[in-house]
């Protein structure tokens, strides 16, 4: 028979009204990949809180390996390694300071258990002088993973580990875990990417704060198809009229001597969702905030809705709307004041807003949210808010920096939904995204690998040419072409 390391007994948590667990229960095996998945707001997180001590249950027992999550609290966070969702090492100490940090904390040493993160630190000791909060997202993820490790625990527990992290980098990381299972380490997780969840020995869905079902991934994927794996979006081809809304002729960025965008060139007609792919590191974000007006290029030339990337930058941020990867609200303000600040920032009048606010809170089912703050929304509900905010004020453009990092299969699509609405509506969409099935939803997509544009077509034409079923394969193809490091 096989160790419990971790038991759930009618588990449950709520916050004022709202409640996020009702009688959890579960038992995790030693050695085991468990994966935890479900909606936003379905009580994952709270989970892991309360199974890493963190919060406290209202009711009902837990045990981490063999010890009481209320009772024996303290020798549970010596036996955890624990990676929340949000990035979670000191943004302004080193790489390597933060690992002794974390060593230093469990009362070890880098060397004692060095074997235990030696492929993954490997990867980023060459920057282990470079400050946490520069580091890429893929490289983030490998330190939060050592420092986690670094105290050999019992149990790892990862809250969507590979949220922002390029398909290439979330294999390698996937990888690690494979062998940290070898080693007996138990690891319990939480992801919203397809392939990821079949990596798992067994799942958890969670819904509504209830667990619906533990099985292989396999039965899971198929008992909960419509919210785990909905259909997918069909556009028709837009008509080739031949009006840009971008056009960029050998745009350059370099730092000092390093060239982070190296002489690009490609266009983009108004009212096409265009993709704009790359591994971490590869340059895309440099390339958009050049194209936002944000950053002076070092040469090469460029137009966005019209306006010169080098001489007009504030022009262009007046015509377009942005939304990055990092959540773009303002947490502490309700709905109505979010949508409120920002049409007024884009001059918009004060009738317009109020006429259009309640148009976009009936559109998007949020009537009854309008006094809610912004920070008690779900995630995924959050991020279809902040789009719909970004484009507002009818702009020309919107840039998409990752707008569905961490969101589930589900909202993912109805998020695309209003994507296709604004390109409709004749709005130029630019999006980046590590989501491939989400690659698959744009007109055309391109592919950058060490600054440059290594392939621009239609998702149907890329698959053809590289002789592959999906994106995925494309981008795999290209990405082992890049030689310099995600850093």
């Amino acid at each position: 028979m096989m160790e419990n390391v971790v038991s759930v007994r009618e588990i449950a948590k709520s916050y004022g009204n709202v409640r996020a667990l009702t009688g959890i229960s579960f038992d995790i095996s030693k050695g085991e990949i468990f994966g935890l998945i479900g909606p936003d707001g379905a009580g994952k997180t709270t989970l892991f809180r309360i199974l890493n001590t963190l919060i406290l249950p209202d009711e009902g027992v837990a045990t981490v390996d063999g010890l009481d999550v209320v009772e024996e609290y303290k020798e549970i966070r010596k036996r955890v390694g624990y990676m929340p969702g949000r990035f979670s090492l000191y943004q302004d100490l080193t790489v390597e300071e933060n690992l002794t940090f974390f060593a230093t904390l469990f009362n070890t040493t880098i060397q004692e258990n060095y074997h235990l993160v030696e492929d993954i630190y490997t990867q980023i000791e060459p920057f282990k002088n470079r400050r946490a909060g520069k580091l890429s997202g893929g490289m983030k993820q490998k330190l939060a993973l050592s420092c986690a490790l670094i105290h050999k625990p019992t149990v790892l527990f990862l809250d969507e580990p590979t949220t922002g992290v390029d398909p290439v980098s979330r294999k390698e990381f996937w990888e690690m875990l494979k062998r940290l299972k070898e080693e007996g380490i138990t690891i319990v997780v939480s992801t919203p990417y397809m392939d990821e969840i079949r990596r798992c020995d067994r799942i958890a869905f969670i819904n509504n704060g209830e667990i619906k079902g533990i099985d292989t991934p396999e039965q899971i994927l198929s008992r909960f198809s419509d919210i785990l794996c909905p259909p997918g979006l069909e556009r028709k081809e837009t008509t080739a009229h031949k009006e840009y809304a971008i056009k960029v002729e050998n745009l350059t960025k370099q730092f000092g001597e390093f060239t982070a965008v190296d002489h690009i060139s490609f266009q983009v007609e108004k009212g096409e969702v265009f993709g704009f792919l790359g591994a971490n590191g590869a340059g895309k974000t440099t390339a958009m905030r050049m194209l936002c007006g944000l950053s002076r290029p070092t040469s090469g030339t460029g137009t966005v809705a019209g306006f010169d990337v080098t001489t007009q930058p504030e022009l262009i941020k007046k015509n377009i709307g942005y939304m990055s990867q990092k959540f773009s609200l303002y947490e502490d303000l309700k709905v109505w004041e979010n949508i409120r600040l920002f049409a007024g920032i884009y001059g918009m009048k004060s009738k317009d807003i109020d006429r259009k606010t309640d148009e976009l809170l009936s559109s998007l089912g949020f009537m009854e949210e309008r006094n809610t703050l912004v920070k008690s929304l779900p995630l995924g509900w959050k991020q279809k808010l902040a789009f719909s905010v970004s484009i507002f004020h009818e702009p020309h453009i919107v840039f998409l920096d990752e707008p569905t990092g961490g969101v589930d299969p589900k909202t993912r699509r109805q998020f695309w939904e209003l994507i296709y609405q604004a390109a409709d509506r004749g709005i130029t969409v630019f999006v980046t995204t590590h989501y491939m099935d989400e690659a698959e939803y744009c007109n055309r997509v391109s592919i950058m690998v060490d600054g440059k544009i290594e392939a621009l077509d239609t998702p149907t034409k890329l698959k053809q040419q590289f002789n592959v079923p999906d994106m995925d394969g494309v981008f795999r193809q290209l990405a082992r072409k890049a030689t310099r490091k995600a850093d």
